[in-house]
């Protein structure tokens, strides 16, 4: 067998068996080193080389932001929401889709989002009346726009080993994220109106100004990050700096909702996922190379354009692709196990990276909501304390959705290159 196949056969293995992905993903590239004979300096050599990047120092800043935010910030977002479109039927829906959406444009997390809106806007929809299953799907289906809606946590493994700009990827995403949005919000509207969900009394032009007023330090941060990056004022790395002093200027200062007491363990939880993020992304440079040096990515060009000559086939199978990897492993392991191996695939074939980027990134969210991984899904139906089968059936119109705007994104390029070629 193949020494890359067997890397990515043991990878696998090990990661059904329980093992977590850093570890799997370290045993699986030291036996196939030895098998192949390489010496060992290079598992070490390669390791730093792949953590060796400045863009990857905005995955704990964007972490330990969206860690922040959660205790403080997310309820302003929400009563904002609630105030200007609570009196719509089904509005609650409609709330955690828009929160979804602007939690997400300063975590950059699905699981993040998954745990602080949903944590909030599910206990509020079982209470009014909607049926747990429908509250479990549309907040876990909306979670997804956290890692979708710059910045983006995948996107940043993802341009430490393409080397794309982290700023382009971020206005590529931005287009499909927002459609994406929309199209949740129409679906959520419609199914609302259809059930006769419940709704609350037309806010007055006083209140809405108060509550605006009130969460105008929420609201202004995404804006602050997003227009900072987009108008070129500072990198994602500096952005990502940026939201960590604002969350915590505004958390312990201007809201007082968070103590200094609770600081450590906010570091601390932040400590733990950088650490798992950043372990991968070090031995998938090892790994890659072992890869590389197996010749595997040849055999897959030969393998594909034996198939077919098309780029639209192309693209059609590597979403199947990576939609099936998506309901068995998690986002960012994804990116460090296959790009290395896909980027002859993507040459021979004139496949733009900055859109495969983003296609890629949009497919294995989709993944945080499908079974059996789908952690999104997992979360929010715990709850829900609901039945995980009624979850995700009430889901799948929405998860049918998601997919269409991904096959959208796919062959249609400008929703993905136009924001950078205008910013360019």
């Amino acid at each position: 067998m193949n020494v890359g196949l067997l890397l990515i056969v043991l990878l696998l293995v090990l990661a059904f068996v329980g093992l977590p992905i850093y570890i799997a993903l370290g045993i699986a590239t030291l036996v196939a080193m030895n098998i192949a004979g390489l010496p060992a300096i290079v598992l070490p050599q390669k390791f730093f080389a792949g953590m060796n990047s400045s863009s990857l120092l905005a995955i704990p800043f964007f972490i330990l932001a969206g860690n922040i935010m959660s205790r403080s910030i997310t309820t302003k977002l929400i009563d904002v929401c609630n105030a200007f479109i609570g009196h719509i039927k089904g509005s609650l829906g409609v709330v955690t889709v828009v929160a979804s959406a602007l939690f997400g444009a300063i975590s950059g997390s699905g699981v993040a989002t998954s745990s602080a809106i949903g944590g909030i806007t599910i206990p509020a929809m079982k209470k009014e009346g909607y049926p747990p299953e429908f509250a479990t799907g549309v907040a876990s289906i909306s979670s997804i726009l956290g890692p979708i809606i710059p910045p983006s946590i995948v996107l940043i493994v993802y341009a430490s080993i393409t080397n794309i700009s982290v700023a382009k990827l971020f206005m590529g995403t931005a287009l499909p994220g927002i459609i994406l949005a929309g199209a949740l919000i129409a679906y959520t509207l419609i199914y609302g109106r259809k059930h006769q969900f419940p709704s609350h009394p037309k806010a007055t032009a006083k209140q809405k100004v108060k509550s605006v007023g009130s969460g105008i330090w929420a609201l202004l941060m995404p804006i602050i990050i997003l227009g900072g990056i987009f108008g070129g004022i500072y990198t994602a790395t500096e952005a990502a700096a940026v939201a960590v002093a604002y969350s915590l200027i505004i958390s312990l200062f201007v809201y007082k909702d968070m103590k200094l007491s609770e600081l450590p363990g906010v570091l601390a939880e932040g400590a733990i996922s950088t650490a798992a993020i950043m372990m991968m992304v070090g031995l998938s440079k090892a790994s890659s190379y072992v890869v590389t040096t197996s010749g595997l990515p040849q055999k897959l060009v030969e393998t594909f354009s034996a198939m077919t000559d098309s780029k639209i086939v192309i693209l059609l199978l590597l979403n199947l692709v990576f939609l099936i990897i998506g309901m068995l492993m998690e986002a960012n392991a994804a990116v460090v196990m296959m790009t290395p191996i896909l980027l002859p695939l993507l040459s021979a074939f004139h496949i733009d990276l900055l859109t495969f980027g983003v296609v890629m990134s949009f497919n294995l969210c989709v993944g945080l909501v499908t079974p059996p991984v789908g952690l999104c899904l997992l979360i929010c139906n715990q709850i829900a304390e609901t039945s995980l089968a009624k979850a995700l059936k009430a889901m799948m119109p929405m998860l049918i959705i998601s997919i269409i705007v991904l096959f959208l994104i796919t062959y249609v390029p400008p929703l993905t290159t136009l924001l950078p070629s205008i910013v360019a």
